[in-house]
């Protein structure tokens, strides 16, 4: 595995020997571990409570390009000391396919931290659809008034500010009419395309013509009345710009012309991606898919060296694996231990501090109360009065200001209650096993990282030390499935992870 070193040290009681031992520190592990340092970050005089260290933004950032696997940190403290900014950043590197591993830690947090991290998560989730679901609710009503959602008119048409309702642009509507009927006339999209951007008239986007945005605007039935709204079409929603008949003849036109491939899709994320590990090799394994003689789809996990011939690791079925962690998962999830998880939490969100900046704001106000506070005394002796009423009413904008900041951060935290939890968790467990949800919370809340062999795996579970381990399953129907067939990358799951244990 390809690590980076991540180092740092506070302003206060510490020095630049701080990062020598947690350089040395970092360097043992990575030896034990087989693991590949290929680059240092290094934040001084930077304290954790901060998530604007350059040296970890550029990280983060460096993320991006897939040239590490693992960030590797003396103890997790030095990667950050705020549970919410810990679980943002780890939510970005994990959609990198990239862990945070702890030198000195054997578990990534304390056994409730993880816990609380996976529910906190999953609720954060859980609330942004349910938000995404009134906001959906909004938009329908918008859409049986046949009113703009907010999404691009199209050219020809524009949106009324007021009531959001649709009417005619005249110059843009003439081009719509010309294109149309050069099309219908016999011109090629090449032809109109050329001569378009030749003359520099551009899509609704304001950018070129290109064979895609014209071929969007040819079938786009907007352009005969028609409302359209997640596949449902309103006939006489819209304002007319062309007649049936000539978008109809187009219609015919682009038919006899059209030769488009069928496409084929993934299965979705694959929810151990980060979390599955070689009981061989202990390398990570991924996601992979695989297209058989037949055509038929396959979605599997392979170890990384196996895939270069490094290991002799057998791949496993996508869904077979998930299904026995989840269903391991699920055996704990008894009414007691929901109560305790719940209770947990609850006592952690309560415990939490401020965020950096909410302690920030509030101390900038609590500076500009007092300097207020001091002018206006100022101003009651006497002392330059003109003077210090400017300089007053600015550190009363300033107060002002800030307080409008801090309201909209403390907007931004989380507030739950042990009955939220708790109804959350029960939520969970009444979900069909086939929720692609349920699943994801699930193995989110409470897989820290599985062990896979060829005949069973070891499931380490969060917030517990003793890993359960689970015996004989059957793998051969499966590899034989895969062998010369065409294999495909597809993308990684966005669940959080902390680090494997040594």
């Amino acid at each position: 595995m390809r690590v980076v070193i991540y180092a740092r040290f506070s302003s206060h009681s510490q020095t630049e020997q701080s990062i020598e031992g947690q350089l040395k520190v970092c360097y043992q592990f990575a030896e034990q571990n087989n693991y590949t340092v290929i680059g240092e970050y290094i934040d001084r005089a930077q304290s954790g409570k901060f998530d604007t260290r350059l040296e970890f933004q550029k990280m983060i950032s460096d993320s991006e390009k897939h040239t590490f696997d693992g960030i590797l940190v003396y103890q997790l403290d030095r990667f950050a000391r705020n549970r919410y900014d810990s679980a943002i950043y780890k939510a970005r590197l994990k959609k990198n396919g990239v862990r945070v591993i702890s030198a000195r830690e054997n578990i990534a947090d304390d056994a409730s931290g993880i816990l609380v991290e996976g529910v906190l998560e999953s609720m954060a989730e859980y609330y942004s659809v349910e938000l995404s679901q009134k906001i959906l609710r909004g938009m329908q009503i918008n859409a049986e008034k046949c009113l703009s959602n907010g999404s691009n008119p199209g050219l020809g048409f524009k949106v009324d500010k007021s009531d959001r309702s649709f009417y005619v642009d005249k110059e843009e509507a003439a081009i719509v009419r010309e294109i149309f009927e050069r099309y219908a006339g016999g011109e090629t999209k090449t032809e109109i395309i050329n001569d378009l951007n030749r003359r520099k008239i551009k899509t609704s986007l304001g950018r070129e013509f290109r064979p895609n945005s014209l071929s969007k605007m040819l079938t786009n039935k907007r352009y005969i009345g028609t409302y359209l709204y997640k596949g449902v079409e309103t006939p006489g929603g819209m304002p007319r710009i062309i007649d049936d008949d000539l978008f109809y003849r187009v219609q015919s036109i682009m038919d006899k012309n059209k030769s488009a491939p069928a496409r084929t899709h993934g299965e979705g994320e694959y929810l151990l991606t980060t979390k599955l590990f070689c009981g061989h090799c202990k390398e990570m394994m991924i996601g992979y898919g695989g297209t058989s003689k037949s055509k038929k789809q396959y979605h599997y996990y392979i170890c990384k060296k196996a895939r270069k011939k490094n290991c002799d690791k057998r791949i496993v079925s996508k869904t077979y694996i998930e299904n026995r962690v989840i269903e391991e998962c699920l055996k704990m999830l008894t009414e007691d231990k929901i109560k305790i998880i719940a209770q947990k939490v609850a006592e952690a969100c309560n415990k939490a501090p401020d965020n950096l900046s909410i302690k920030a704001l509030k101390k900038a106000i609590k500076e500009a109360e007092i300097a207020i506070e001091n002018l206006w005394n100022g101003i009651e002796q006497g002392k330059s009065v003109e003077m210090l009423t400017e300089r007053l009413n600015k550190r009363m904008a300033e107060k002002e200001e800030l307080e409008n900041q801090l309201a909209i951060e403390e907007n931004k935290r989380i507030y739950l209650t042990e009955a939220q939890i708790l109804a959350f968790l029960d939520y969970v467990c009444e979900m069909p096993f086939d929720d692609f949800e349920k699943r994801r919370a699930i193995i989110n809340i409470f897989v820290h990282s599985v062990y896979l062999y060829d005949g069973h795996f070891t499931l380490i579970i969060n917030a517990s030390k003793k890993p359960l381990s689970i015996e004989n399953i059957p793998l051969d129907d499966i590899e034989s499935a895969f062998e010369d067939e065409n294999i495909n990358n597809t993308r990684c799951s966005t669940m959080i992870n902390s680090a494997p244990p040594k």
